[in-house]
């Protein structure tokens, strides 16, 4: 039996009303549809809808989201963006 998330893209830590728009353009009205996204590909996806290049700290407000639709008891220094930002830097 699969039990739906119930939490709103709202409630989710680090994501604002800019997000959400961000998430309204990307299609995304659901957490449970990030469960299976790529962050770095939802940034590419908005920056064509835009035609413009977004700030790089955009990737890491999707990981939180992400990671938090994967994990609802994510330890809540994940949930925040900056934590990723942290990952993302690292990794170059």
């Amino acid at each position: 039996m699969i039990i739906k998330d119930r939490r709103k893209l709202s409630d989710l830590v680090s994501v604002g009303p800019a997000f959400l728009a961000d998430f309204d353009d990307l299609g995304i009205t659901e957490v449970e549809q990030l469960v299976d996204k790529d962050a770095c590909e939802l940034v590419g996806e908005l920056e064509q809808i835009r035609k413009q290049k977004l700030d790089p700290c955009c990737e890491d407000v999707f990981r939180a989201a992400i990671e938090q639709a994967k994990n609802p008891d994510l330890p809540k220094e994940k949930c925040i963006w900056h934590f990723w930002s942290r990952v993302r830097k690292r990794q170059f």
